[in-house]
């Protein structure tokens, strides 16, 4: 815009109806110069018509209240302010391509009255008003101001110089509402803003309304220069700080003097890689040579700088030649397990013909181990006293819940962040290239989008493949093949085929009450003593103590409850002696449990002690170990099929059938009414209801369970069984045999029946185990009934 002003119109001289033009971004004020540049259409249209029509040559510039145009149909509409501009054309000139060009000068601002259309271009009747002015002393004031603000927005911004300077020149104090007009129109302010300052006629409070608005522009200027200084200066500076470093590398060269950092650590990594030489395969020492070269020619400030460096320390930093040496000492690796373990004959049994056969060979290369068992039976100690029996590193993780496979195998080196997976950070951290590793919960790996690590294992696994095991982010090969892995599991049924076949499976079963008092005389009260601020002199368990603990609040496979239930009474009595309450020695017989623990959790079944018509023991296997279960029938009124309750699945529902099906047709054979079964409906079910149940070694108990109903006969006490019952009464094997047995001895049961082709298991289970237990081992279901009702 210009100040340039020399074209003055009496109100009288300047017509009442105009053409109307949208006045674009901003609106145009009174006494400025200004250009127009339009492209063909409409609004070119619109100046031709006012050249060729108007004498006076004048159009009305006005603020539309919206951006955009709005179309209705094929018409488009535009809303105006109700308060313009009204300008003269000074210049007009037409290009060739239709654009049109115009210089304009704003005279006098209008109201419309209203507005219309003249062959489609819009007019409107309009009366122009006049400024009201204040003749009161601090006007001049006000004047100062803003023309101060101009000067100093001068210096902010200098694209404005010139035409300020020429108007403070010819400042006219007789029209200070041009001032206002002229100052606002080099602000940065809204549409809305100026429209507000050209609707304003009072000239008082027109400026004071510029004045804010300069003062806002300042604010924003300042606030412009200082963000812009902020960011030069710390360019600035990296730039400075570069050049005085390249400096100093460039002295310290001249004069000999201490290398800088970055050639130090490149001179570092490559006397590293001349100690591995001999141990690295050719394909890491080739890599390693080609990556130091890499960082050599890096900048340190280079964000790839510090991702080389990360890779270069942990291929340097691997024990490619680092081994522990093994203790192959059969004597020292059995009193190393009778130390930290108690019981678990057969396993240690295991354990030791394992470190004997690897002392013949003289070393344990590619041995995969799977120690399965409930939970607490000591799973992940065994594996802490294996390494230590054999004098290696241990390192333990889970890979309970792990779904990706980059956990295993690393992430490339193309992601943000990425490092080796778990298997390369064991190998790292135990810094031996044979240490043990567990996998603990390898039975609760997960699967996702982001891959399967049980898929990812069978290369770490498999000792024909990982001799030379390849990590994502390493991506060279490592020898792991003298790394002895211990996976963990509790139920073997989840772990994928193909990686249970590669490992070599120990199975542990649960405690009997012998050995779980002795582990809590042993190892339990010893351990949680100090944990509790106790001695041995402030609380004594005696044996009878431990059995209520063990009988009434910890019937489990393993000893967790029993510890926690030990520790239980601990924190009571440090409870006590920490408040003063109890400063003698306590003895914890049975009768105190009660007191500490409150009620036991399990009481003797009183089924057990005098059986019940249609309620029979049966014997189960679960993931926590062996347990008992019972099998209650009852009879209604009615006809149809047995009906099933206690979620069974859809191996024990079959089991029922079959047995329904046996007994219904040996009604007589088993002294059963021939029309019992026709006259009522059978209902089934198995506790605990919320307890999902399946497998089909209940079969015999099913059978007996509706003979008993049947014959209105209850079964002798003390009794349970277990085995599957086929259409023609043959009584075939089960599994988990000795976790049976142990479940049935923690229940006190005294006789138990086995399917016959299991005796073999039984004289396997230790004496301790069967001792107290009378097994009878049967063929067919004959000889279950002549057991349980004394009859042929």
């Amino acid at each position: 815009m210009s100040a340039e002003s020399n074209i003055i119109l009496a109100s009288k001289e300047l017509p009442d109806r105009i053409y109307l033009m949208a006045a674009g971004a901003k609106p145009v004020f009174p006494g400025l110069m200004f250009p127009v540049l339009l492209s063909p259409g409409p609004e070119a249209d619109l100046l031709r018509r006012v050249m060729k029509d108007v004498p006076e040559r004048t159009i009305g510039f006005v603020l539309p209240l919206d951006e955009a145009p709005t179309r209705e149909g094929d018409k488009i509409t535009r809303q105006y302010y109700s308060m313009g501009t009204v300008a003269r054309i000074i210049r007009f000139e037409e290009g060739p391509d239709g654009t049109v060009q115009a210089l304009c000068q704003g005279m006098k601002r209008f109201e419309i009255i209203k507005a219309s259309e003249r062959d489609g271009f819009p007019l409107a009747q309009v009366i122009y008003v006049e400024d009201i002015h204040d003749d009161s002393e601090d006007l001049k004031a006000i004047c100062l101001a803003i023309m101060g603000s101009m000067r100093d927005l001068i210096q902010h911004n200098p694209l404005f110089s010139e035409e300020i300077k020429m108007f403070l020149a010819r400042a006219d104090w007789g029209d200070p509402g041009r001032l206002a007009d002229f100052s606002v129109t080099m602000t940065s302010s809204t549409r809305e803003e100026l429209q507000d300052i050209l609707e304003c006629l009072d000239v008082r409070t027109r400026l004071e309304k510029a004045l804010f608005l300069l003062r806002k522009e300042l604010d924003l200027n300042e606030l412009k220069e200082k963000i812009t200084h902020q960011i030069e200066e710390r360019i600035s500076k990296q730039q400075r700080e570069f050049f005085l470093r390249e400096q100093l590398k460039a002295i310290k060269e001249e004069l000999g003097l201490e290398k800088d950092e970055k050639t130090e650590q490149v001179e570092a990594y490559r006397a590293r890689l001349e100690e591995l030489s001999d141990a690295l395969p050719e394909e890491a020492r080739n890599r390693i040579a080609e990556e130091i070269d890499k960082l050599n020619v890096l900048s340190p400030q280079s964000p790839e700088f510090a991702v080389s460096r990360t890779y270069l320390d942990w291929l340097t930093g691997l024990p490619w030649n680092d081994f522990s040496e093994d203790r192959l000492d059969v004597a020292r690796a059995r009193r190393v397990l009778n130390r930290d373990h108690y019981g678990l004959d057969d396993v240690k049994k295991r354990i030791l013909e394992f470190v004997g056969v690897a002392k013949l060979k003289g070393s344990v290369d590619g041995s995969i181990l799977c120690l399965v068992g409930p939970p607490g039976v000591g799973k992940t100690s065994l594996g802490k006293a294996v390494a230590e029996a054999l004098g290696r590193k241990f390192f333990r993780f889970s890979l309970g819940g792990m779904r990706d496979e980059a956990e295993i195998k690393g992430h490339r080196r193309t992601y943000i962040g990425a490092l080796p997976g778990k298997v390369m950070q064991a190998i790292k951290t135990c810094g031996t290239g044979n240490p043990v590793i567990m996998l603990d919960e390898i039975d609760k790996l997960g699967a996702s989008y982001q891959g399967d690590p049980s898929s990812a294992l069978l290369e770490v696994l498999d000792p024909e493949q990982n001799n030379s095991f390849r990590d994502h982010y390493l991506d060279v090969p490592f020898d792991l093949s003298k790394v002895l892995f211990i996976a963990t599991a509790n139920v073997p049924d989840t772990i994928p085929a193909p990686l249970f076949d590669r490992m070599e499976v120990i199975n542990l079963s649960g405690y009997i009450i012998q050995e779980k008092l002795a582990i809590g005389r042993r190892h339990l009260v010893p351990k949680l003593l100090p944990r509790h601020g106790l001695t041995k002199e402030d609380v004594t368990f005696k044996e009878a103590a431990l059995r209520t603990l063990i009988i009434g609040y910890a019937r489990e496979a393993g000893v967790r409850a029993f510890e926690k239930a030990i520790g239980g009474c601990m924190r009571k009595i440090a409870a006590d002696r920490a408040e003063g309450v109890l400063t003698e020695p306590v003895v914890i017989d049975a009768d105190d449990v009660e007191k500490y623990l409150g009620k036991p959790r399990f009481t003797d079944d009183p089924l057990m002690r005098r059986g019940k018509a249609g309620v029979v023991m049966g014997l189960a296997w679960t993931s926590l170990g062996g347990a008992t279960l019972y099998i209650e029938a009852i009879s209604t009124p009615g006809k149809g099929l047995p009906k099933l309750t206690g979620q069974l699945g859809d191996v024990m529902k079959e089991s029922v059938q079959i047995a329904y099906s046996l007994v219904t047709s040996h009604c007589r054979e088993f002294g059963i009414a021939k029309d019992y079964f026709d006259e009522r409906q059978i209902h089934v079910h198995v506790p605990a209801g919320a307890t999902p149940k399946d497998g089909p070694s209940a079969g015999i108990t099913m059978a007996t369970a509706l003979i008993s109903l049947a014959r209105n006969k209850r079964p002798p006490a003390h009794w349970a069984m277990t085995g599957e019952l086929t259409l023609t009464g043959r009584v075939l094997p089960i599994g988990g045999v000795k976790e049976k047995l142990i479940a049935a001895k923690r229940s006190q049961v005294k006789n138990v029946i086995l399917p016959k082709d299991n005796e073999k298991d039984f004289l396997e289970i230790p004496d301790k185990v069967k001792a107290g237990l009378t097994a009878h081992f049967v063929e067919e279901y004959a000889e279950v009934f002549q057991l349980m009702f004394g009859e042929q």
